[in-house]
């Protein structure tokens, strides 16, 4: 009796621990998107755009991957609350899911400069191309499992989504529109299993970008500055 009470209460408690859990992933989420939005703002150059300070980007890149990535982290989030059946287990789980962005964030400042139209769409070439691999399928699946941390599940995330955010990377990283296309295609893919009847041409299109990048870039949306 004493053994079933206790799993009738964890159970009881598993419940709204999950929704407390989703409502505050969801309520970050939508408010990281508002103050990614006012920082971004009038800061899109397209492929000349420059990044400012490094404590100003990585700051921002925070903001940004908040509200891109957490919406398709729900899933993650609610198996972590509901087996733990506590929410307290949760912001660890976000924030170092979070922080595994935030390296990803570094290395994109260390690395990036302003570039033409020819290295865009060969990065968007090459992330069309990716999409077709064994490896970004392994880490799909695996961004799509069970995990033991939010670190774990941030590693296999960014194996499965780093083509795509390249692309924001190297076509605008600060545009409001591009990051919202890639954004929702990312959450589509943690959010759905891989069916090739979708993803075959999502990534058909995504090379196809990417030469429409190298041949005709003003053809391209949010390549040029805005005059």
């Amino acid at each position: 009796m004493t053994d079933h009470g206790f799993t009738t209460s964890v159970a009881a408690a598993r419940t709204p621990a999950t929704a407390a859990a989703l409502t505050a992933t969801l309520g970050l989420a939508a408010a990281s998107c508002v103050v990614a939005v006012r920082q971004m703002n009038g800061m899109d150059m397209g492929v000349a755009t420059r990044l400012g300070s490094f404590a100003f980007f990585v700051g921002l890149w925070v903001w940004m991957m908040a509200a891109m990535m957490l919406p398709g982290a729900v899933p993650a989030v609610s198996r972590q609350a509901h087996a733990s059946g506590r929410a307290r287990a949760v912001p660890l789980f976000v924030g170092s899911y979070l922080a595994v962005w935030t390296l990803v964030g570094v290395a994109v400042y260390a690395l990036y400069r302003p570039h033409g139209s020819v290295a865009a769409g060969a990065v968007a070439i090459g992330a069309g191309v990716y999409e077709f691999t064994p490896l970004k399928q392994h880490f799909r699946r695996r961004c799509r499992a069970s995990v033991r941390s939010g670190f774990e599940f941030g590693l296999y995330c960014v194996g499965s989504s780093i083509g795509l955010m390249l692309i924001l990377v190297a076509v605008s990283v600060m545009s409001i529109a591009w990051m919202a296309a890639i954004a929702a295609l990312v959450s589509v893919q943690k959010l759905l299993p891989a069916k090739a009847v979708i993803d075959v041409p999502v990534a058909l299109a995504v090379i196809g970008l990417g030469f429409l990048i190298v041949i005709a870039p003003s053809s391209g949306p949010g390549l040029m500055p805005s005059m």
